[in-house]
């Protein structure tokens, strides 16, 4: 949703290819329903307003787009359910003490610590640090699936 700012130059222009009115940007994938399929257009309305668009170079496709308001919701709660192990993750760790500790710890779990702090290999990072980095993310999906519902 980074192509238009309310209330600020748009970064990204899109012009109704209609009456040249700014648009949002849904991508070069895009495919617009007919103008009176007011069901469809609602459907795409919520996509954007929770920053699915049909962004992609154009010969792979934008990825997953969800067809109906449930399958947005479902595809959401899968990706909290997601976030959800990783806090588990972080509540469960034992926290290094000492820079062996932290050394033998980033060889067996970098790939959870790198997405935490892109300095996992030189610093130790603490458990809460963790657990407020997803709770933060479960929070993002919670706020995109209540404007949904």
């Amino acid at each position: 949703m980074n192509d238009i700012k309310r209330g600020e130059k748009s970064i990204l222009e899109a012009k109704c290819p209609e009456c040249g009115a700014l648009t949002a940007n849904m991508g070069l994938d895009f495919e617009s329903p007919k103008k009176d399929d007011l069901k469809k257009w609602e459907h795409i309305k919520s996509l954007y307003s929770v920053g699915i668009a049909f962004h992609s170079c154009g010969c792979s496709g934008p990825g997953y787009i969800p067809n109906s308001k449930e399958k947005i919701i479902e595809y959401f709660e899968g990706i909290k359910n997601t976030y959800l192990k990783n806090i588990d993750f972080w509540r469960s760790r034992t926290e290094p003490t000492d820079k062996q500790e932290r050394e033998k710890e980033y060889q067996k779990n970098w790939y959870e610590l790198s997405k935490v702090s892109s300095n996992a290999k030189k610093e130790i990072i603490k458990n809460q640090e963790g657990i407020n980095f997803w709770m933060e993310k479960v929070k993002q999906i919670e706020s995109k699936i209540s404007l949904i519902r």
